[in-house]
């Protein structure tokens, strides 16, 4: 029997993320699982953009996305009843603070949304969501936003 107790599901809080919270949810309800709702802030991108317009106020840029994200996080959590509920925040690269927290906390199984972005998008942000299933310690559920639904060519 497959044993899920702890189901992790990382979002950036945008609308394409909203696509993976029922899925995430329904797996914590049916299998008594708690819900880590995880969001990275990603100082990949904030910290070098705001370094050349505005020396010194990386810390503080970070930091107010940061509290961003928690009141983000929390108000997902709100909404989410019937499960446990458990939130973080973390700055870093976004793949890497997933897989990292997937070990950490020992998921079992990481629900996550995918962008869909395609062609020169993907070649310069890349995929968070394929860097995870390739390094994930356990099974990840990928969940396309049904604005990219799939045509047959």
């Amino acid at each position: 029997m497959i044993r899920i107790a702890k189901v992790l599901l990382p979002t950036d809080l945008s609308e394409y993320a909203a696509g993976a919270v029922p899925y995430a949810v329904e797996f914590a309800r049916s299998f008594g699982a708690a819900l880590h709702l995880l969001s990275v802030v990603d100082a990949h991108w904030v910290g070098p953009v705001v370094n050349v317009e505005f020396p010194g106020q990386v810390e503080d840029t970070l930091q107010f996305h940061r509290q961003a994200a928690e009141r983000g996080v929390r108000s997902l959590a709100d909404e989410i009843s019937g499960v446990a509920v458990r939130t973080e925040v973390l700055i870093g690269a976004p793949h890497v603070e997933i897989v990292r927290y997937a070990r950490r906390e020992e998921i079992d199984l990481i629900v996550l949304a995918t962008h869909g972005r395609t062609g020169l998008a993907h070649a310069l942000i890349g995929s968070v969501a394929e860097k995870v299933v390739q390094m994930a310690p356990c099974p990840v559920l990928t969940v396309k936003h049904s604005a990219h639904e799939f045509v047959m060519p």
